[in-house]
């Protein structure tokens, strides 16, 4: 018998939702994967007010779950870290099939640090978790996902990146008109950061990742600050009047009067290996997620 091939993933969210969408697009089940994204969007909405049921959340539990059905998803429980620390549903597992090969999908609350602990062979995380834990801070900055492993320290962690899955928002400079006119370049770009000198707002968990895709030449002459607790990140940037911060549509950015400038570095989900646990079985996974070279570059101003 065919040992299961055993991949951590995210419990919930966008990371999650990225892995199951190539799970649907490689082996054609849609149709789990949308049942697995759809409860959790569902669960989601009640525990933000946005959606009601009269069910409590141990019945909703139990409705989901199927222990007796291998190949339909479990969920359990963990404590959300709203006001009074109420309990939400969240993905636990799954087992899909591909190249002959039982894979079971694993929700784990820090995938990243699962893999580099050699818990799993496999998982899936955020690749601002890769830059922020393990990768080398240098001069020069960081240009693109495919140079992660370039910056990875081998004696630090057996971690790799395999691939990313294109499920990409930025980590975008923005700035008021203000402060890009008096600013020392035309482009608000890493030129403009290089050769400025004073305060740049951002969340504080993105600090060691800001000095990596800006590169610590650029950071000589500014000063991190950061949005009070509570506090629209945007509405923070606009009272600095440069900073830091993830966007979609950059709408929201707009609307506190700032510019959007470049995009710094892309906040996607990638597929990583622990090398020293990687079997052949792993390759059937790696090869339904890595059938193409990574596809997000950035140029270097």
């Amino acid at each position: 018998m065919t040992e299961t091939l055993r991949v951590a993933v995210p419990r919930k969210g966008r990371p999650l939702e990225a892995v199951l969408d190539r799970i649907a697009a490689g082996t054609g089940d849609t149709e789990l994967a949308d049942s697995i994204s759809s409860t959790l969007r569902y669960e989601k909405a009640i525990a933000k007010g946005k959606q009601t049921d009269e069910r409590d959340v141990y019945d909703r539990l139990a409705a989901y779950s199927t222990l007796s059905d291998a190949g339909q998803p479990d969920y359990t429980l963990l404590r959300d870290d709203r006001a009074g620390m109420p309990r939400r549903i969240v993905f636990d597992s799954v087992t899909v099939e591909t190249d002959g090969v039982d894979v079971q999908l694993i929700g784990r609350e820090e995938p990243f640090r699962a893999v580099r602990t050699h818990d799993f062979a496999l998982g899936f995380d955020s690749a601002d978790l890769v830059l922020e834990e393990v990768v080398g801070l240098r001069e020069e900055p960081l240009a693109s996902i495919d140079d992660l492993n370039a910056r990875i320290d081998p004696k630090d962690t057996d971690v790799r990146v395999v691939t990313g899955l294109g499920d990409t928002v930025y980590h975008t400079l923005m700035a008021t008109p203000e402060t890009r006119r008096e600013g020392p370049a035309d482009e608000l770009s890493r030129e403009f950061v290089a050769n400025y000198a004073g305060p740049l707002c951002i969340s504080p968990r993105y600090e060691r990742l800001v000095r990596a895709v800006l590169g610590t030449a650029a950071m000589e002459d500014v000063t991190f600050c950061y949005p009070d607790d509570g506090r629209e990140e945007e509405a923070a940037v606009a009272d600095v009047g440069l900073g830091v911060y993830l966007t979609v549509t950059g709408s929201t950015a707009r609307d506190h009067g700032l510019e959007l400038g470049e995009q710094l570095f892309p906040s996607e989900t990638v597929l990583m290996e622990n090398v020293v646990e990687t079997t052949q079985e792993a390759d059937a996974v790696k090869n339904l997620f890595a059938d193409a070279e990574f596809e997000t570059a950035l140029a270097v101003q």
